[in-house]
């Protein structure tokens, strides 16, 4: 049974997503070129009778698409709505898994993505009075570019640590009472790291809440308990977004590793990644979005490549009715490693790793022989603990996981990279 006022509330959201989205459509047909040309050589109308029809009949928007678009009509592409003068913000994607993206967007649709980061603000209860310090490096990439802006906006002192060393961003921490981070799961470890190498206790830190993004780890149990661990009397709280949507999620605040999406400003769909087909709540599926206020830039039925396991309906606990993700993002369709018949997904073997107390560091490499992919492990270890014993914890819970042997090697402290974008812990060797 449904519980009362369910139904209305999650008509209402699907009311709001149908009037956005026919605006969106016709606003963009005979305007943006890209996707004028799509819906022709699809032979589907901008004026859909429901949201199932759309969905049904609308197809996929690939990256490899938007990529060639931007390789055929340089520097940009077609997917642009308005003519270049009306565009005030250029971003472009890191270039992690393939050729970088750029993305323009109009103030309009900044702005659109502004308001979205002051719903993750409300749901984080973050606001006037909070300072917050921002530890990324302000590049090309969307980043904390939108969520620095916004917080502005609704009366945060926002604090900028671009081009600041870690130990820098440490002093700016205790200097200005900062009470709010910003940074990925694995910059939040490394400053950690830094903290205690120069005997700086974060025991009595005043950083109270962790925004972390960029990375899965922040629904990951392991990760987010050790970031607790590392970070005493600190609330881990996971966000995720990508700079060919803008921001995506928030995290719920009864459920921690509980991501609900914005379905006010998303028109959000799981899908099997091979069928293309809707997946039932509770199997996991590829995250497909539509952008229904970027105008300026949008994305239609995006493949976005998370992996992700969409909760039965109903009520949030939270009051919410925001599609909610047990988990958070559990994993990339690209990044699944087959080995010997075993599909592993880097989010599993990062839970194994970080739920070891004596790891501070590791890095997968993933080996081809005989054209068979093997993965090996590297980690680096705290001072006091028994390598040996280590090594042993971790074969055997990899043993118990996968029942697959996984090669563990101990390297020399400081040996791996350490980063404080996304961590590039899984190399191809």
């Amino acid at each position: 049974m449904v519980a009362s006022g369910v139904f209305p509330k999650r008509l209402a959201i699907g009311t709001s997503q149908f009037d956005q989205l026919r605006a969106l459509l016709q606003t963009i047909y005979g305007s943006n070129p890209f996707y004028t040309a799509k819906m022709d050589a699809a032979n589907v109308g901008y004026r859909p009778r429901h949201l199932g029809n759309f969905t049904e009949d609308f197809p996929f928007t690939t990256k490899a698409e938007i990529v060639a678009d931007q390789i055929a009509h340089p520097p940009y592409g077609t997917n642009l709505t308005y003519p270049l003068n009306r565009y005030t913000r250029l971003c472009q994607t890191s270039g992690t898994s393939g050729t970088p993206v750029r993305w323009l967007d109009t103030a309009e649709s900044w702005d659109w993505m502004l308001g979205n980061w002051q719903k993750i603000f409300a749901a984080a209860e973050i606001g006037r009075g909070d300072r917050a310090l921002f530890a990324f490096s302000f590049g090309p990439f969307l980043g904390f570019w939108t969520a620095f802006e916004a917080a502005s906006r609704g009366g945060v002192l926002c604090l900028t640590g671009g081009a600041m060393s870690s130990s820098a961003r440490l002093q700016t921490i205790f200097d200005h009472q900062v009470n709010v981070l910003f940074c990925t799961p694995t910059y939040a470890m490394r400053l950690a790291e830094v903290a205690a190498s120069e005997g700086i206790s974060l025991t009595n830190s005043p950083v109270k809440k962790i925004f972390v993004a960029g990375e899965p780890g922040g629904s990951i149990p392991a990760v987010r308990a050790r970031l607790e661990s590392l970070w005493p009397g600190a609330r881990i709280i996971d966000h995720h977004g990508m700079t060919e949507v803008g921001p995506v999620s928030y995290e719920c605040p009864v459920h921690p590793g509980v991501l609900h999406i914005i379905e006010t400003s998303y028109l959000a769909e799981v899908i099997d990644p091979v069928s293309g087909r809707e997946v039932e709540h509770g199997d996991t599926g590829e995250l497909v979005l539509t952008t229904l206020g970027r105008t300026g830039s949008p994305l239609l039925r995006y493949r976005t490549g998370d992996l992700v396991k969409p909760r039965a309906g109903g009520a949030c606990d939270c009051g919410r009715h925001d599609l909610a993700l047990e988990g958070g993002i559990l994993g990339r369709t690209d990044d699944m490693i087959i080995v010997r018949g075993v599909n592993i997904y880097p989010s599993a073997l990062e839970q194994i790793v970080s739920a070891c107390a004596g790891v501070t560091e590791f890095r997968v490499r993933v080996l081809t022989r005989e054209a068979l992919a093997e993965i090996e492990v590297d980690v680096e270890v705290v001072a006091d603990a028994d390598a040996g014993s280590v090594m042993q914890q971790l074969e055997g819970e990899f043993d118990r996981a996968f029942r697959l042997r996984v090669p563990v090697q101990v390297v020399a402290p400081g040996t791996l990279p350490r980063a404080e974008t996304k961590a590039k812990r899984f190399v191809r060797a």
